[in-house]
């Protein structure tokens, strides 16, 4: 048992690229296609667990799309993000270039129908449907 213990010991030293002086070429061709294979299965392992995150993702944001349909249709509000069918497309993201206001004076700006008039959203707390007005 301590004999098989010393040679995974040794084993191990060597695929951690240690003690590598007394290995012959046939020996550093072995570990070489060790590892390889062994990040073969990391790599495939890694993107299997990347590809699953997308899709629980995907079914995330199909369900949020459609949970938002169903609010907006609930209090009349015209939809302003994509429906299910077209979540593919990217949704354009805009960055406030100024810096954070404090919560009580937030106020959001964005387009009133396809004209070029902005509105304000007051982001305060009440109770009832939100009620939109143009500037």
């Amino acid at each position: 048992m301590a004999k098989k213990i010393e040679i995974l010991e040794v084993s191990k030293r060597k695929l951690m690229g240690q003690g590598l002086g007394s290995c012959s070429m046939d020996e550093l061709h072995d570990i070489d296609s060790q590892l390889q294979r062994s990040l073969k299965n990391i790599r495939a392992r890694k993107a299997q667990l990347f590809n699953d995150e997308i899709q629980r993702l995907k079914a995330r944001e199909r369900l949020l799309l459609q949970q938002n349909a169903s609010l907006r249709e609930k209090y009349g509000s015209r939809p302003t993000l994509p429906t299910p069918e077209s979540a593919s497309a990217p949704v354009p993201v805009s960055v406030p270039a100024a810096p954070p206001t404090p919560p009580a004076q937030v106020k959001e700006r964005g387009n009133c129908s396809q004209s070029t008039q902005s509105w304000e959203v007051e982001t305060e707390l009440f109770i009832g449907p939100p009620q939109m007005r143009c500037l």
